[in-house]
């Protein structure tokens, strides 16, 4: 692969965020870094011994091509450096027509999972309409080409290729159970003649939509009957499929949680391995740490029914655990 070129520009709209966060630019605003620096950037945030426990960003990566708008924002954990660590692939929302990887959302989940030792890439994808040309399956790609970076430039990261999750809220909540449940060669937005796979070993769904037509969003245009079937992730589960986290809250008004219900009926028939966090009182675009009351999960991990809860809202914990369980830490 050619060298990477990495353009950073920081946001001021997000200044205000990366306070709240705890995150830290590696690189000046417009500095521009290739991929050759960017092992020397990681080990500086992996050498930084800080009480406060930061995470470090390089923002505004171009991953999918010079004539490309979209970019991703990686994040390097502080901490020992490591040539293993595993990594997640977040995909932000905004109802597949807005919506920014710098959202606060995408930092809060990317800003928890980095200080937990993950390396995390929020991405972002070509947005519009489903009557659109050009959108529809082409952001399904992007995301795949996400991960795909991400495993072409593993050395470069620290990050072990076969240890790479997806995660997305709402819309990204469905373009990760897309990049996970179908094929990433035959599948909606597939390349069949990509070199570098875009396979994943879990997935996390945060309250997103599984059935258009249920959603009272309508189907794919130009795509037939049978065409539309390959884009409803309900219908895309079989049991080599890698393990699904589903968290969704019982107040939101924007999804309806039988979305989510109905995700989990699909993930027990097909036989995935799977758990369905259920917020009581949540509302929709929450991150690791919702309003609400409690939660409660079901699912079934290695074979075996699971039932636990709590009488607090927040996420961080089983979602940790899921990504422990399933990429490592």
């Amino acid at each position: 692969m050619r060298p990477l070129l990495l353009l950073l520009v920081v946001s001021s709209l997000f200044a205000a965020d990366v306070s709240k966060l705890g995150i830290r630019e590696l690189a000046k605003p417009g500095e521009k870094v290739d991929a050759a620096q960017v092992p020397a950037l990681a080990k500086a945030a992996y050498a930084s011994v800080d009480s406060a426990n930061p995470v470090y960003r390089l923002s505004d990566i171009a991953f999918l091509g010079a004539d490309r708008k979209e970019k991703l924002d990686l994040y390097f954990p502080a901490g020992a450096a490591r040539a293993d660590r595993p990594a997640v692939v977040f995909i932000h929302g905004g109802g597949f027509t807005g919506g920014d990887k710098a959202e606060y959302r995408s930092a809060s989940v990317s800003a928890d999972l980095c200080r937990a030792g993950y390396v995390v890439v929020s991405c972002n994808y070509v947005l519009g309409p489903k009557s659109k040309e050009g959108v529809w399956p082409q952001n399904i790609k992007d995301c795949r080409d996400a991960v795909r970076w991400v495993r072409a430039h593993a050395k470069e990261l620290g990050v072990n290729p076969d240890r790479i999750a997806v995660a997305g809220g709402s819309a990204g909540g469905y373009l990760a159970l897309m990049v996970g449940l179908s094929d990433d060669k035959a599948g909606p937005g597939g390349d069949p003649a990509a070199k570098v796979s875009a396979k994943v070993s879990a997935v996390i769904d945060m309250y997103g939509v599984v059935n258009f037509s249920k959603h009272g969003k309508g189907d794919v245009v130009g795509a037939t009957s049978a065409e539309q079937q390959a884009y409803l992730p309900e219908l895309q589960c079989d049991p080599q499929d890698p393990a699904v986290l589903i968290l969704h809250g019982t107040a939101d008004t924007t999804v309806d949680i039988a979305q989510s219900d109905d995700m989990a009926k699909a993930l027990r028939a097909a036989k995935v391995p799977y758990e369905y966090i259920v917020v009581a009182g949540a509302p929709h675009t929450f991150d690791l740490h919702p309003k609400g009351k409690s939660w409660k999960r079901t699912g079934v991990v290695a074979g075996t029914e699971v039932r636990s809860a709590s009488d607090k809202p927040d996420l961080l914990a089983p979602t940790l655990d899921f990504l422990a369980r399933t990429i490592g830490k």
